[in-house]
């Protein structure tokens, strides 16, 4: 089965890149693996409790990803220097006690595995 890595920059509610990696994962994942490295200000997406009043909250929409088996990661260099910190493997399949669950802080070590086994990478 090929695999599509999709790796985003940007934060939430800063661009539409977040939304448009989500349709995208959503379509492939139909007939593909589908990984997403959250690098940056990415890594800001998967943060619990989000509300955001004219935005669709793309932290729930990327936990739904992870339900139907996107693997998803957040570079551990950047969650760290966001006060985001990596622990023991929770309850909820995450390793970050702010995040919504499935989404787990890495290294950039797992990037490289990612996209050398990738046979197309999107960047947003």
């Amino acid at each position: 089965m090929k695999t599509l890595t999709i790796v985003l920059t940007d934060g939430p509610y800063i661009s539409e890149y977040a939304e448009i990696a989500c349709k995208l994962a959503e379509s492939a994942l139909k007939q593909c693996h589908v990984n997403i490295f959250l690098y940056l200000d990415a890594v800001h997406i998967p943060k619990k409790g989000q509300n955001p009043s004219f935005f669709t909250n793309t932290g729930e929409l990327f936990a739904g990803l992870a339900e139907k088996g996107a693997v998803i990661r957040a570079c551990a260099r950047c969650a760290a220097s966001r006060g985001y910190t990596a622990e023991e493997e929770t309850e909820n399949g995450s390793n970050c006690r702010d995040y919504t669950p499935g989404i787990k802080i890495s290294s950039l070590y797992e990037l490289s595995e990612m996209l050398s086994k990738s046979d197309r990478v999107i960047s947003l």
